[in-house]
């Protein structure tokens, strides 16, 4: 890529970004403070949070991979389900996925 179409990405993209921002500072209050959209929002962060956990621990380029992130994610799960400390929960999961690695190959 040359340096004039990155420079052309980058304004672009900040442009993009600007007017992006704009539209949702022009949206009507009465619309924002209704109960449900509210409902909505508190959800969005933890579904696209798990939306990108669940790409990183299944995935490797355009393959989906079975291998220890996602027992070590399990593990994860489990260990927070059963309210372990958090500390606890990565070491747990990490140990989970190194040992699946070794004894996987």
């Amino acid at each position: 890529m040359s340096g004039t179409a990155l420079w052309a990405a980058v304004l672009a993209g900040s442009l993009g970004c600007y007017l992006l921002k704009l539209a949702g500072l022009s949206v009507p209050a009465a619309w924002v403070e209704q109960p449900w959209v509210a409902r909505v929002v508190d959800f969005v962060p933890a579904a696209l949070l798990a939306a990108l956990v669940a790409v990183q621990a299944a995935t490797s380029g355009n393959a989906l991979v079975l291998d220890g992130r996602l027992v070590g994610l399990a593990v994860a799960a489990l260990a927070l389900a059963l309210r372990a400390p958090f500390i606890v929960v990565l070491v747990l999961a990490g140990v989970a996925g190194a040992l699946v690695h070794v004894l996987a190959g």
